[in-house]
Formats: structure tokens, sequence, C-alpha cells
């Protein structure tokens, strides 16, 4: 699903930085049905594009910043601000994977946990096996990465969330790890949550959280929620940070229902290369495009149908375009 030749371009010393318009990734058993008769049968296992270049490309921080604009009639409150920090490379998007689960893998685990013995009686071919691997560096490498970013943009506060109450192994070391790091930078709140009950907190009282960071998945289901809070993900853009490399990605998937519509809300992109921009160091055009479009969603005379009108995608980019 993902070319050689793209991963030779996503490099410094072809390219300063990727900008990812969007994909929708399909379950494995899906994609396998798509493959052409001489291939059906032979392992060939689909992988995401982006899932992909995250991992091998190491772009561990994914950075999400939800700030509703003023005007929107979707927002959830005018003054949400937030940004979610998620781990990008590890955690359940991992890739360690199985099913039908291997008779070594299934001896290995019986061996040393003695809770695996109960799913021996369903059969390996019944099992299926998704891994939450979580390291130390890749945990403090997230937080690490919050709290600076909190630290440098003013921020009021950092919240670690997790299951640690559950997910005892894993959970617990991503919560040791923020404290441990926490310490470092005593002028900056920690939070703690858990992850069920810190989507209640967001709908409840959005004004206590600021820079939110979590693992993979977990960062994922709050980044979406966070997403709908500022009128969904058609305003949500974010950024793949890795050591040596960037792209940036819409949060969105590439809307396949609306294929030939023009209903697909283009903000999120084009907020998406504000991002980009920024991190370029071209601050004034990204202010310019920044600006262009919260006067116009502020304006309210061109909306499309997911914050209240009826404009087409091009109508609307051409409005943003008129305001630079």
């Amino acid at each position: 699903a993902l070319p050689a030749r793209t991963l030779e371009i996503l490099t410094p010393a072809k390219t300063d930085v990727g900008l990812f318009a969007a994909i929708t990734s399909k379950p494995a058993f899906e994609a396998s049905k798509e493959l052409c008769a001489e291939l059906q049968g032979k392992g060939i296992k689909y992988t995401s594009p982006i899932v992909r270049m995250r991992q091998e490309l190491n772009l561990h921080t994914n950075f999400r910043p939800c700030k509703a604009i003023p005007g929107n009639i979707r927002n959830y409150r005018d003054d949400i601000d937030w940004v979610v920090f998620r781990e990008n490379t590890e955690g359940m998007y991992g890739g360690v994977e199985f099913h039908p689960l291997p008779q070594k893998v299934f001896d290995t685990l019986d061996e040393c946990h003695p809770k695996m013995k109960k799913f021996g009686k369903f059969g390996l071919e019944n099992i299926a096996m998704s891994t939450r691997i979580m390291t130390r560096q890749g945990c403090e490498n997230i937080i690490r990465g919050a709290f600076e970013y909190a630290k440098k943009n003013g921020r009021k506060s950092v919240t670690v969330c997790d299951k640690p109450n559950v997910l005892r192994e894993t959970g617990g070391l991503m919560i040791q790890t923020a404290r441990r790091v926490a310490a470092d930078y005593p002028e900056i709140p920690l939070q703690e949550t858990n992850i069920d009950a810190q989507c209640m907190f967001m709908l409840r009282q959005p004004e206590k959280y600021d820079v939110i960071v979590a693992e993979n998945m977990f960062g994922d289901i709050l980044s979406d929620l966070a997403a709908e809070m500022i009128g969904g993900l058609g305003f949500a853009p974010s950024g793949n940070i890795g050591d040596n490399y960037s792209i940036f990605e819409p949060s969105h998937g590439s809307a396949p229902t609306h294929t030939g519509t023009g209903k697909a809300n283009p903000t999120a992109m084009i907020r998406t290369a504000v991002l980009m921009l920024h991190h370029l160091g071209e601050v004034e055009k990204a202010n310019a495009i920044d600006a262009a479009i919260t006067r116009v969603i502020k304006a309210g005379k061109v909306r499309m149908e997911d914050f209240g009108g009826s404009a087409t995608r091009h109508e609307l980019t051409k409005e943003y375009i008129r305001y630079l």
C-alpha cells in the first residue's frame, strides 16, 4: 500500500517536510478481498500507509491542536483551546498482532502468565491477539514533548491520560514516567486521569484542560472527541513529528462516501498546512492563512453542510482565498 519510492522521497536529503492528504484504512479482511486472484491466499497483508510512515520514519509524536474558531455554530464552546500529544509508534497501534495465535506465542505466554491458560480451551484458530507494547523511552519522549510545548507556549497544565487501574503494567509505566518527567517542570501542574473519565471531564469542564498527552489508541480517541467539540474532523489538523523528519496530515480520513459531492470540508487540510508552515518557520504566511480562516468562519456567510450551510468545498476555499 506504500510504494518504496514514497519512503525514499520522505527524507531530509530530498524534502523538508511531508504533507499528506488523507486515507481511509481498511480492515485486513476487506483489503484482502480486493487483491487480484493471483495474489489471493499468499499471505499478503494490508498495512495502513500512514501508520507505516509513522513507524518507518519514527514519527513518534502526533501533535493535534484543537482550537475552536469563534462563530462556528458547531462549537461545543468557543473558548476550547486544547493540544493533544499522542504517542505515534507504540501502544495498541504498534502492529504486533496475531490471528490465529501461533502455538509458540501461546506456550510462551502460558509459561509466563497464569491468566493465559484459560484461553487455550477455545483453540488457537479462534484466538486473536493485539499487543500493547510501551517502552519507558517512548513514554518519556511523548510526555517530555508535551511539557516542553507547554513551557514554550505558556500553557497552564499537562494532563496525562491512561487507564493504570486496569492496564496496570503499561498504564502504570505511563503514569510513573509522567510523574518523573513532571518533576523537571515544577511550574507546570500535572493532572492524571483515566481515559473513560477524561472523555466525561472534557465535556463537563473543558476549561480545566490544556495540553493532554496519551498513548497511541487513547490519544486517537481523545483527539477525535476534541475535534468534534470544535466542529468536527473537518476542522482538525495534525502533525506527525520525528527527530529528523515530519509529516503533516488532517485528522480525518478520505471520506469516500463524499466522493464527487463537494461536501468534504477543506478546513482541516488548510489548517494542517498552517501547522506545516509554522514548522518550516514561515510564520507570516501561516498567520495570514489562519486569520483568513477565522474571518470567514466568524462572518458565517459561507458555510458547508457540516457546519450549518450548503456551500461546496470549492466555494469555501474561494472565500478563504478572497480574505487572504
